[in-house]
């Protein structure tokens, strides 16, 4: 049984870029950094609450936009792996190790799940690489996004914690 060290939260900075395309996301919130292992941590960080405009949108959309969404991020010098539970029922989990081509899946979540509620795509770690000396401080990972042999675009996602 691994025991976990709960350190206290720390602000962090997560971004994710397209160097192909106009996508570009930032992300500025606290998380909680759990150490599993040496060089094997967990962060988790809640994504904080969109708040919409008054807009005519039925309520269900308004409702999932105000939906905090977890974040849950397993680290090690080798491998990503991201999960997103929550906003209304849509999640999805990458997986990155380097030079491999992991999964990235997306999935709504309903009352009554089939095949059809899931899409399964392909990732290509091209780097991956952290800093930091006992603790992560920095994590940038670039990859490219495919389906079947057509390429989605190439991103970079980039992760700060500060201590």
């Amino acid at each position: 049984m691994v025991s976990m060290l709960t350190r206290h939260p720390k602000p962090v900075s997560l971004s994710l870029m397209a160097t192909d395309l106009p996508v570009w996301s930032v992300l500025e919130t606290s998380a909680t950094l759990y150490q599993q292992a040496p060089e094997q941590f967990h962060l988790l960080l809640t994504e904080p609450v969109v708040q919409c405009p008054a807009t005519p949108e039925p309520p269900s959309i308004l409702q999932a936009a105000a939906t905090p969404r977890l974040l849950w991020l397993e680290i090690s010098p080798y491998r990503l792996i991201m999960t997103m539970q929550g906003n209304g029922g849509f999640s999805y989990r990458h997986w990155w190790e380097q030079g491999v081509y992991g999964i990235s899946r997306y999935w709504l979540q309903d009352s009554a799940p089939t095949v059809a509620d899931h899409l399964r795509l392909r990732n290509f770690t091209r780097s991956l690489s952290l800093t930091g000396r006992s603790l992560p401080e920095r994590l940038r990972l670039e990859y490219e996004l495919w389906t079947a042999n057509l390429q989605l675009g190439q991103y970079v996602l980039h992760l700060e914690i500060q201590h």
